[in-house]
Order: structure tokens, then C-alpha cells, then sequence
């Protein structure tokens, strides 16, 4: 019996061991880098409808995607931070939907109360992302419910607040759908400009600042955190208040794609900004992912969405095709951190 298993001991560590071979060290790279993944996707995306599709390199075409990119990837910005802890935002989009309505209420008709209207919107979406932290934070309940919980209550507030479609005039409000031209007829709006400038700056924070370091180790572990003497409880409110404040200037971003807001409007934001984030790279789990990333997604679905219209795919398909890149998504993060172990 000793001697079998000393045999099969031997023939065991007989087996080569290819982990270490440069193919294998560039595949482990890849795929445990959060951006690479995403980036390569869109490339291959871009690239397959370009050659199957006649417009959709059009300079009208790219110029929309990106203004498109700019609502759903400002929500997945306050989306990722909140995942990057182990949580999930199910009340993102109807934080942002409240907050244009109480903006655009505000301002209607008074285009001089415009920007005081507009600070006010800021409010009101950080104190609803500061009463998610408190909950969270400090009475330890799970997110989903959380956010489940709010997203209820928010739908509902909505339309009691309003059930109307509210116009505001143009102005400080709808100034993020202007902007400049290049390349000819390329435009460059100022809400394309504000979502790029967002992504680096929480980029920045998130990677170079310790309060960054801190939302990392949250997410990786935070029993492990806290015994490092870190304060979950305020990287979590933090989290959650700066993740209202992305929402509030997403719904600065809805005005500027158009000057009407309704209780009914981005009822699947949600879903959207989860899809972004998932496709971008970023862990369900928690502790892994960029903001970079994140902002990739959105682009991928966008693109996704854009080219499957243009080749004539019917929506459901297109719906199915997202689906199932979330869940290719979702196991190779998974089969990602198993490897990583």
C-alpha cells in the first residue's frame, strides 16, 4: 500500500508544469486584469460590426454612442464603487429619476432658478445614498434588500411627486448637450467631456488615494479590514454618499440628452448600469474591478445595442445576447478568483 502511494507520488510530480511558461504567465495576465478584458471587446465588437454593417463607423453614428454612454455610465460609476465593497444599488436609477423630478419641478419655468434647483437635485441624491450607508453601515443589513427596499419606495414617491412630464428650458440645465466639433462632423458634447473627466478622477482616487485602498480591502474581506484598524463602517457611508453624488450628476447628464423628465423615465437603469459593471470586469464579489472598466461596459452595450440594430437583429435577441454575455461574464470572474486561490 506505502509503496503504491509512493508510486503515484512520483508520477504525480512527474506531470510538467506549465503555470509558469510565458502562455500561460500572458493569459493569467490577461484575464486577471480588470481592463484589458473589456478593452479587448470592444475592439472586437467595433471591428465585427464595422466589417458586417455599412454605417456604423458613420461619424454620426460613434458621435451618438458616446452621448448615449453618458447617463447609463455615470450611474455604473456610483454602481462600481458600491460593488467594489461586496454590495449592489438596485435604487440607482430611481435615486437619479427622483432627482431630476425635484430638479425639474423646481426649475420649471424659472430659468434662474436653474443652478439653485440643480444643487438642490445634488441634495437630495446624496442624502438618499447617505440613508443607504446609514442602513448598511450600521444596522448590517444585506445591500440588495437595502436597495431593493428604497427602489420601492423611491418608484412610488416619484409618482406621487409628479405624474407628469416636467419641461425645463434650456440653460444651465441642458448645457451638457452642447459642445464642439472635430474631425468635421464628430461632436464632442460637454456631457461626454463630464463623464470621461468623472472616470479619471475616480480613477485616480480609487487607485492612488488610501480611502481607494481602503474600498478594495472592504470589498476583499471586511472582517480582515477591520482588524487592520480599518473603518468599514465610514468606507461604506462614504461609498454609498459619493455614489448618490454620481447619480445626482447623471441626472444633471438626463437633462442634457433631453429637457423632459418622467417618474416613467429609465425604468431598467438599474439592470443596465449591473450589465455595464459585470461586462466591465468589475467582481460581484467585491474587492476587484476599475471604474475604467465599468465605463467599457457601458460602451459594449452600447455598441452591442447600436450593431445588432443595424444588422437587422430584433431587440429580443439583442436582449438575449447581453444576458448571456453576463453570465460569461460573471463565471470567468468566478473561475478567475478560484485560480487566484
Amino acid at each position: 500500500m506505502t509503496d503504491s502511494l509512493q508510486l503515484a507520488g512520483e508520477k504525480a510530480a512527474a506531470v510538467p508544469d506549465t503555470s509558469g511558461t510565458r502562455a500561460a504567465t500572458v493569459a493569467d495576465r490577461f484575464f486577471r486584469n480588470p481592463v484589458l478584458g473589456p478593452l479587448s471587446a470592444l475592439i472586437l465588437a467595433v471591428v465585427g460590426f464595422s466589417i458586417f454593417t455599412q454605417n456604423f463607423l458613420s461619424v454620426d453614428n460613434t458621435s451618438l454612442i458616446l452621448q448615449q454612454s453618458v447617463v447609463v455610465g455615470t450611474l455604473a460609476l456610483g454602481q462600481t464603487v458600491i460593488i467594489l465593497t461586496g454590495g449592489i444599488d438596485l435604487a440607482n436609477g430611481a435615486i437619479m429619476v427622483l432627482g431630476t423630478l425635484v430638479v425639474a419641478k423646481l426649475a420649471s419655468g424659472h430659468a434662474g432658478l436653474q443652478i439653485p434647483a440643480l444643487l438642490i437635485g445634488f441634495v437630495v441624491c446624496a442624502a438618499l445614498g447617505l440613508i443607504s450607508g446609514l442602513i448598511v453601515s450600521r444596522l448590517g443589513l444585506p445591500p440588495f434588500i437595502v436597495t431593493l427596499g428604497l427602489l420601492t419606495i423611491l418608484t412610488s414617491v416619484s409618482r406621487l411627486y409628479t405624474k407628469e412630464t416636467v419641461l425645463v428650458d434650456n440653460g444651465p440645465l441642458t448645457v451638457l448637450s452642447k459642445g464642439g466639433y472635430l474631425f468635421g462632423k464628430f461632436q464632442i458634447t460637454f456631457g461626454v467631456l463630464l463623464v470621461l473627466v468623472s472616470v479619471a478622477v475616480l480613477h485616480f482616487a480609487l487607485t492612488r488615494t488610501a480611502w481607494g485602498r481602503h474600498v478594495y480591502a472592504v470589498g476583499n474581506n471586511d472582517l480582515a479590514a477591520k482588524r487592520t484598524g480599518i473603518n468599514v463602517r465610514r468606507v461604506l457611508l462614504s461609498v454609498y454618499v459619493l455614489a448618490g453624488v454620481l447619480y445626482a450628476l447623471a441626472a444633471w447628464q438626463a437633462f442634457g440628452r433631453s429637457p423632459a423628465t418622467s417618474p416613467n423615465a429609465y425604468p431598467t437603469a438599474n439592470l443596465d448600469t449591473i450589465t455595464a459593471v459585470v461586462i466591465g470586469g468589475t467582481s460581484l464579489f467585491g474587492g476587484r474591478g476599475t471604474v475604467l472598466g465599468s465605463y467599457l461596459g457601458a460602451l459594449i452595450v452600447l455598441v452591442l445595442q447600436s450593431g445588432l440594430t443595424q444588422a437587422g437583429i430584433d431587440p429580443l435577441y439583442q436582449n438575449i445576447v447581453t444576458g448571456v454575455l453576463v453570465i460569461a461574464a460573471v463565471a470567468l470572474d468566478s473561475i478567475t478568483r478560484k485560480k487566484a486561490r
